[in-house]
């Protein structure tokens, strides 16, 4: 028996992996976070599978349910939603898991801030203009943020910030990230991305707050960063005709010879 970890996309129930799918198929338990993991992705369930919501369990009741289903040698496909390496509360769950010696597989999935670039038709790291992308939130009731680890901090990088659950606290985030990236830095809010319903705003920083009405809930990201929307950058290097390259050698004295 196995409990298998499965990031399960940002909302479409289309952006699943090949894996994660084939898992779920073969699983006769599933847990799902029901607020947040579509309908279309339990439709790769197994005929006759249980499937559980987790929305309203506590960590000790999810656990339960897959000690009885270890006991009845039974895997489980336990799917969060977006990828597992970043708030998906995977890691407590491991720790029981490795205290109780029940075996598991993780399989990740498409991240929300990729789902919401691909809306946004964006790359959010252009040469000169941005190389570092921070995934980032604000405190909240369930989980505090580390001391150092502040938007102020981040924002002085002039990175992209891409903050997560915290829709709810704009006038905060304009308040400290103005300062370090001007009122004219262009910001996007991409609610739900990719589900039937995704809505995107496009914004500054100073005219962010009349543009978002009240309706936004914390499942919108927010995206702050001179990338977004920029024309002004220079071309790669990687594609430039003389750029010398293992798969492409040029020049009198190549880097690789041996690639000719």
């Amino acid at each position: 028996m196995t409990v298998h970890f499965i990031g399960a996309g940002p909302g479409a129930a289309d952006l699943l992996t090949l894996r994660g799918r084939d898992i779920i198929a073969a699983c006769p338990v599933c847990l799902y976070a029901g607020s947040l993991v579509p309908q279309g992705v339990l439709a790769h369930c197994p005929r006759g599978a249980r499937i559980i919501d987790t929305a309203p369990l506590s960590l000790d009741e999810i656990m339960s349910e897959i000690v009885i289903a270890h006991a009845q040698g039974k895997d489980v496909a336990r799917l969060h939603s977006g990828d597992l390496s970043i708030w998906s509360a995977m890691g407590e769950q491991l720790r029981r898991l490795r205290a109780l010696e029940i075996p598991y597989t993780i399989t990740p999935g498409v991240p929300a801030f990729s789902a919401a670039a691909a809306a946004l038709e964006a790359e959010l790291t252009l040469p000169g203009v941005a190389q570092s992308v921070v995934l980032t939130r604000t405190s909240g009731r369930a989980s505090a943020m580390p001391k150092d680890e502040s938007l102020a901090a981040f924002a002085a990088t002039g990175a992209v910030l891409a903050i997560h659950l915290s829709v709810h606290m704009l006038d905060r985030l304009i308040a400290e990230l103005t300062p370090h990236y001007g009122a004219d830095c262009p910001v996007a809010i991409v609610w739900r991305a990719s589900w039937p319903e995704q809505r995107i705003i496009r914004a500054t920083l100073g005219t962010l707050d009349a543009a978002v009405g009240p309706e936004l809930e914390r499942t919108a990201l927010v995206l702050v960063g001179r990338t977004l929307g920029s024309e002004d950058f220079a071309e790669s290097r990687l594609y430039a005709a003389d750029y010398d390259r293992r798969y492409r050698p040029r020049g009198p004295t190549p880097r690789f010879p041996e690639a000719l």
